[in-house]
């Protein structure tokens, strides 16, 4: 290890070089704790309502993100405001590529490599719900992850696939109007947050991360239209898996063109590295979904029988493209395709049949506004009891979604005076 703050030796030898007379700020910058910054979910509410009422006090915003600010608070994941899908913690440099694609409402959005799901719910609220999102893992473990936050954060067209991107590739040719890849890296822009960064870093990795990175990006130019915007981001500084992978890309690929490419240095802005490329793909194919319906068989019809009864009797928003796999009900996004390949979630995952009656999911609540159901208000204490799992009283009967301050919390059913909890058993706090 170099004695520059315990980077790797060859690291350091390799940033000296380049850096010159700026790798001393740049060094001593590891000295520094990481930054902590959320992203406001404009799914849900207004950057201005959040302000109003954000649990804990908020920094600058962040240069590059208008929904994004600093925070000093330590743990803002404890908070109902989070369970309930009001922000996203987020890596502030991590928030300056999904804006490079600008106005993505009504189009066909991808991203590419998407857990945790940072950068996907980012595109969501740029979508405000109109379009279709694919959000693609192709790690399972990792691909749950990414799911759950799109739940939380109430997304509606999302949907969540667990595939290689020459796999989607195969599937979706020249379907989408703009591809984000925030492609697996040597993650030498994480060294501050993450030690097995440093740990698993070597000369060798890097290489094997660019050919990788090689890999997906041809996968992500067929999945791309023509006139499509593609943008490609790493947390690393190497060359060869940066700039060196663009110019390589183009090469290859005179139908794209570069738009702009920024590098965030840990010793010029308030966050860790992150490299983030525009391209444009001027010539080429243009595709549509191919769009199929479920066919009518006799459970379907039924499935749709039982949801329509609980829709009429509990909903004042009408949620269509019935999907069912299984026993499970989905709303997919208006366009987008039955999946063909291995998915998570089709859109919003209206809940299961179970017993010949249908039960709400999650899902459902989570994506619900005021009006859209019938809200049952708790105080801030009562919403830490729910969020435990706990009942509480209350008026009425049937079926309730939980809120506080006006935003879903889950389900709950009521009679008796006593609403019965239904947060799911793996989200519940202690």
């Amino acid at each position: 290890m170099s004695v520059d703050y315990n980077l790797p030796n060859d690291f350091a030898d390799r940033m000296r070089a380049e850096l010159k007379e700026e790798y001393a700020a740049f060094a001593a910058s590891y000295q520094r704790p990481p930054e902590r910054a959320l992203r406001v979910n404009t799914l849900k509410l207004s950057v201005q309502r959040f302000k109003e009422i954000c649990p804990f006090p908020l920094g600058e915003p962040v240069p590059w993100c208008a929904e994004g600010f600093y925070i000093d608070e330590e743990k803002p994941g404890r908070y109902i405001e989070h369970a309930a899908g009001l922000y996203y913690v987020q890596e502030p440099s991590a928030m300056c590529a999904a804006p490079l694609l600008g106005d993505l409402r009504g189009k066909n959005v991808l991203d590419l490599c998407s857990a945790p799901g940072g950068k996907g719910t980012q595109l969501a609220s740029a979508m405000q719900g109109e379009g279709i999102l694919f959000l693609n893992e192709i790690n399972f473990s990792r691909a749950k992850i990414l799911s759950q936050n799109v739940e939380r954060m109430g997304v509606r067209n999302a949907i969540v696939t667990v595939s290689s991107p020459a796999e989607l590739a195969q599937n979706y040719p020249a379907c989408f109007d703009a591809v984000l890849v925030d492609a697996p890296c040597s993650g030498e822009g994480m060294f501050k947050k993450e030690e097995a960064a440093i740990s698993e870093w070597s000369a060798q990795n890097v290489d094997m991360c660019a050919r990788r990175q090689s890999e997906i990006l041809e996968s992500a130019a067929k999945l791309l239209k023509a006139g499509g915007k593609l943008v490609y981001s790493t947390c690393t500084f190497a060359r060869e898996e940066d700039e060196g992978q663009i110019e390589h890309f183009i090469a290859l690929h005179p139908e794209f063109r570069l738009i702009t490419c920024h590098k965030l240095w840990p010793h010029k802005v308030r966050g860790e590295g992150h490299f983030a490329a525009l391209l444009e793909k001027t010539e080429g194919e243009e595709s549509d979904f191919l769009v199929r319906t479920q066919k009518p068989q006799a459970k379907f019809r039924e499935q749709q029988k039982q949801f329509s009864s609980f829709a009429r009797d509990n909903l004042a928003v009408e949620f269509g493209n019935l999907y069912a796999v299984g026993e499970t009900l989905y709303s997919l996004p208006y366009g987008a395709p039955v999946p063909s390949v291995q998915t998570l979630r089709a859109g919003v995952r209206l809940g299961e049949f179970v017993g010949g009656r249908f039960v709400p999911s999650h899902s459902l609540a989570m994506c619900l506004r005021q009006g859209e159901a019938d809200f049952a208000e708790v105080t801030e204490e009562v919403a830490a009891q729910y969020l435990r799992g706990l009942t509480f009283p209350c008026e009425g009967s049937g079926w309730k979604v939980v809120s506080y301050r006006g935003f879903p919390l889950g389900w709950c059913k009521v009679g008796g005076g006593t609403a019965k909890n239904h947060y799911p058993k793996g989200l519940r706090t202690v």
